[in-house]
């Protein structure tokens, strides 16, 4: 970590806004605002958080849906626990963990969010390839646990594979919106994808979803 780095993080509003408020990260602002802006979760829902460490966005939606709800935390690394949220040590892809996740909860899950970020390489096509290699094996594990009418929010990095990686989606849900929070530096080229109203759904769905307003 440069000294730089560690200056420019230190004059970083949302940064130093996430540390007094006992947020973990930064990131815990960025989901707040998607949260805000679009129609994603209700009290008593239940959330699948991938790459949840530290732990930002498990922390914002746990108070989002309540005591009646479910979140659950996918990582690798070790997540600090969080009181209310369930945290599973696995990586999107490993066998079975689609059964695993669904049992944890109860159900299949309304929403699935996904802060999943490659290791920087330094070259842009590269890790703008991996950021979509990442969403597609969010949305892939979304399609095995996702209730019908659920959503997913995945962040991607802008380049020329993004059109693409859209039109995938929006091939299942009802709307597909790219949007930049207000808490992303303004340098990165990270954006992320909301994508409401699943329409496939699944066979381990075990409950529907009431209808919402997609209000994009």
């Amino acid at each position: 970590m440069t000294r730089r780095f560690v200056r420019e993080r230190r004059r970083d509003p949302y940064y130093r806004a996430a540390q007094r408020e006992g947020l973990r990260s930064r990131a815990a602002f960025k989901l707040a605002y998607l949260l805000e802006r679009f129609p994603l979760v209700r009290p008593g829902d239940r959330v699948l958080d991938l790459g949840a460490a530290p732990g930002g966005w498990s922390l914002v939606a746990q108070e989002a849906v309540g005591p009646d709800g479910r979140v659950v935390a996918v990582d690798p690394r070790p997540v600090t626990p969080i009181p209310g949220v369930r945290v599973v040590r696995a990586r999107v892809g490993d066998a079975g963990l689609a059964g695993r996740l669904t049992e944890i909860a109860g159900g299949a899950f309304d929403l699935v969010l996904s802060d999943m970020s490659p290791r920087i390489s330094g070259a842009y096509a590269t890790d703008h390839a991996r950021s979509v290699a990442l969403v597609r094996d969010a949305v892939a594990l979304a399609r095995a646990v996702l209730a019908p009418g659920g959503a997913v929010v995945a962040k991607v990095f802008a380049g020329d594979m993004l059109d693409d990686l859209e039109s995938e989606i929006a091939a299942e849900f009802e709307r597909v919106r790219r949007t930049k929070p207000p808490a992303s530096r303004e340098p990165s080229s990270e954006l992320y994808l909301v994508a409401i109203g699943y329409r496939a759904g699944s066979e381990s769905a075990a409950r529907g979803r009431r209808h919402r307003p997609l209000g994009l």
